[in-house]
C-alpha cells in the first residue's frame, strides 16, 4: 500500500490557493438568494395585490415580505424538511396518547403565518381587499416552505362550514381567529389559539366522498354523535380538531371532531401511521382510526357535502396561491443562478435560448399568478350577487385545475436551468419539485376538478353569463383572444362530447380568463407574448419555444431579481 503525506488541517475544505494542498478554487458560482424583500421584488405581486383591492395593505405586505426573505427564515424550511414528524402512539408509561413530533422550525414557522394572519385575516378584518391580502401572504410565506400551508389553509378554510352551525361556531371560531400560535396538546379551551384539520377520505372512495362508511351514531346530547370508522388521510393530526365526513340516519354528514371531549379527556382518536409521501414532507399526514368517537355535528344531517363545500372552495383558491408561489420560487432560483453562471464563454443571461426559455416561465408564472389574485377578489364579490357567485365558483375550479397542473412541469423546467446544482438537496428546487404535484392532487384531481366545472356550467345558468362578462373589456382588442372564446363556445355547444373533451375545455377557459387579465393589465410586450404563445398558432410544446418577434427584455425586466435588490 502506497504511502501518502497528511493533508494539513489548515488546508482541508480550503478554497484558497496558497496552500500546496488545494486542488481548486470556488468559481464561476452564485450567491445564495437571501436577504431580499420578496414582496418589493415581485413587481406581479405588487400590482396585483393593489390592483385587486388590498392597497392599504401594501406596507404590510412589504413588511412580510422582508421577513419571508431573511436567511435566517429560509433556514427553517430546510430545517422542518431535515428533521420530518415523528409519530407518538403512547408515552413513556403505556398510555395512548396518538401525538405528532415536529421539529422547532415547523413550529416556528407556523408562529410566522399564524401571526400574519395567513389562517383568519378575512374573518379578523373584513373589509375589501382583505381576501387579496391574505392571498398575497400565503404566497409569499409559500416561497419558504409549503409544509406549514396545510394546516394554516384548513384553519381559514373551516370558517365558513362551522358557521352553518352557530353554536360549535360561537365556541371554535373566537380559538382558530386567534393571532397566537399553540402547540400544545391539551384541550383548545385551555389554549391560546387553535388550528383545524380535515379527514375526508377513506381508502375504499378516495375522492368519492359519497363512499365512505364511516358510522355516525347520535349520543344523548344534542348535535353530538359518535363515529365509528377509518379516515385514509388525515391532514395535519397536530391539529385541536378535525372536519370529517360520516354517514348519520339522514346520509352523509359533517362533524367536528376535537381531540379532547369536552370533560377534559383525549378522544377516541387513534393514529394508525404517518404517510410516507413524495413531498409536503415537514408536514405530517396519517391514517386515523375513530372506535366510539365523540363528535359534534356541523350543519344538517345527510348535508355534509353541501356543509363542507365552502370549505373546499376557499381550499382550492390556496392551491393556485401555492403552485403560484411554487413557480416564482423556482423562477427567482433559475434566472438568479444565471445571472452569476458561466457557460460557453459568457453569462447564462446573456444565451438568447437561455433567455427565451426564462422568458416563457415568466409568461406562465406573471398569467398564474394574476389569475391566483383575481379569484382571490373574487372570494370577496360572492357575496354581492348570485352572478358573483357563480364566477367565483366556476374560476375557482378551471383556474385550480390549469394552474395547478402548470406547476410540476414548470419547476423541472426551472431546475434544469441549474443543471446538477439544481438537482442535489442543497438547492430547494428538489422541495419545490416533489410539492408541486400534491396541490394538483389536493381537493381534487384533474379530472374531479373537470367534472366539476362542467357540474357548474350545467347547473348554474349565471355561470357562463358570468365568465363572459369578465371578458367584455378585452373583446375585439386581440385577435388570438376572440378567436379562442369561439372556440369555448363550439366547445359548449357539443354536449355529447363535453366530458370526453373537458380537459380541453377547462384549459381553454383557463387561458382566455389568464390572456384577458394580461391584456388589462400587463406590458404590451407580456400580454402579446402570452396570446401569442399561448392562443394563438404560434404555440410551442416546450418553455424557451417563443417564436423571434417576441421583446424579451420587458418580460424578463419583471421576473429577474436584479443583484442587489
Amino acid at each position: 500500500m502506497s504511502q501518502r503525506s497528511p493533508i494539513p488541517e489548515s488546508s482541508q475544505g480550503s478554497d484558497a490557493g496558497e496552500s500546496p494542498y488545494a486542488t481548486h478554487r470556488v468559481t464561476n458560482q452564485a450567491v445564495p438568494l437571501e436577504g431580499l424583500n420578496s414582496f418589493t421584488c415581485d413587481p406581479v405581486l405588487r400590482e396585483g395585490s393593489s390592483r385587486e383591492g388590498a392597497s392599504w395593505a401594501a406596507e404590510e405586505l412589504e413588511s412580510f415580505g422582508e421577513l419571508c426573505g431573511r436567511p435566517e427564515v429560509i433556514e427553517l424550511g430546510f430545517l422542518a424538511n431535515r428533521y420530518p414528524p415523528t409519530l407518538e402512539t403512547h408515552d413513556r408509561f403505556g398510555h395512548r396518547i396518538d401525538e405528532v413530533e415536529l421539529h422547532p422550525a415547523w413550529h416556528r414557522l407556523m408562529q410566522i403565518g399564524i401571526e400574519a394572519e395567513i389562517h383568519s385575516l378575512p374573518w379578523n378584518r373584513p373589509r375589501p381587499g382583505a381576501h387579496v391580502a391574505r392571498a398575497a401572504k400565503h404566497y409569499l410565506l409559500g416561497q419558504v416552505e409549503a409544509g406549514v400551508l396545510c394546516p394554516l389553509t384548513m384553519t381559514f378554510a373551516a370558517v365558513p362550514a362551522l358557521e352553518m352551525e352557530p353554536e360549535v361556531a360561537a365556541e371554535w371560531v373566537p380559538r382558530v381567529r386567534s393571532t397566537r400560535y399553540d402547540p400544545r396538546a391539551m384541550p383548545a379551551g385551555d389554549k391560546t389559539g387553535a388550528t383545524l384539520g380535515m379527514a375526508m377520505t377513506e381508502k375504499q372512495g378516495g375522492s368519492d366522498v359519497r363512499a365512505n362508511t364511516t358510522r355516525a351514531v347520535a349520543g344523548g346530547e344534542a348535535g353530538e354523535y359518535f363515529l365509528t370508522g377509518h379516515k385514509w388521510f388525515c391532514s395535519a393530526p397536530r391539529s385541536d380538531a378535525f372536519l370529517t365526513l360520516a354517514q348519520a340516519e339522514a346520509g352523509l354528514t359533517c362533524f367536528l371532531v376535537p381531540r379532547w371531549t369536552p370533560d377534559g379527556e383525549r378522544n377516541r382518536f387513534f393514529l394508525q401511521r404517518l404517510k410516507n409521501k413524495l413531498g409536503n414532507r415537514s408536514n405530517a399526514s396519517s391514517e386515523v382510526e375513530y372506535r366510539d368517537t365523540w363528535a359534534r355535528r356541523v350543519g344538517a344531517e345527510g348535508r355534509g357535502i353541501a356543509t363542507i363545500l365552502e370549505m373546499v372552495n376557499h381550499t382550492r383558491l390556496d392551491c393556485m396561491l401555492g403552485s403560484s408561489a411554487l413557480m416564482r420560487q423556482a423562477l427567482a432560483q433559475a434566472t438568479h443562478h444565471g445571472t452569476y453562471r458561466k457557460a460557453f464563454g459568457k453569462h447564462l443571461r446573456d444565451h438568447p435560448l437561455m433567455r427565451n426559455v426564462w422568458a416563457d416561465l415568466a409568461l406562465e408564472w406573471e398569467a398564474a399568478t394574476a389569475l391566483s389574485l383575481r379569484v382571490a377578489r373574487a372570494f370577496e364579490e360572492a357575496s354581492e350577487s348570485p352572478e358573483h357567485m357563480a364566477f367565483r365558483r366556476l374560476a375557482t375550479a378551471v383556474g385550480k385545475y390549469w394552474i395547478c397542473k402548470r406547476a410540476p412541469g414548470f419547476v423541472a423546467e426551472a431546475l434544469e436551468c441549474l443543471g446538477g446544482n439544481g438537482y442535489v438537496e442543497e438547492s430547494i428546487l428538489p422541495r419545490l419539485y416533489r410539492e408541486a404535484p400534491l396541490l394538483s392532487i389536493w381537493e381534487g384531481s384533474g379530472n374531479v376538478m373537470c367534472l366539476d366545472v362542467l357540474r357548474v356550467l350545467q347547473r348554474e345558468p349565471l355561470a357562463w353569463p358570468a365568465l363572459r362578462k369578465e371578458l367584455e373589456p378585452v373583446l375585439g382588442v386581440d385577435r388570438r383572444l376572440d378567436e379562442q372564446l369561439v372556440r369555448i363556445e363550439e366547445q359548449l355547444g357539443r354536449r355529447e362530447e363535453l366530458e370526453r373533451g373537458a380537459r380541453r375545455l377547462v384549459e381553454d377557459l383557463a387561458l382566455v380568463l389568464q390572456a384577458a387579465l394580461l391584456v388589462q393589465n400587463a406590458p404590451l410586450a407580456v400580454a402579446d407574448a402570452f396570446c401569442a404563445s399561448r392562443l394563438g398558432d404560434q404555440r410551442g410544446r416546450e418553455y424557451g419555444t417563443l417564436t423571434a418577434g417576441v421583446d424579451l427584455d420587458p418580460i424578463l425586466e419583471r421576473a429577474v431579481i436584479a443583484p442587489g435588490s
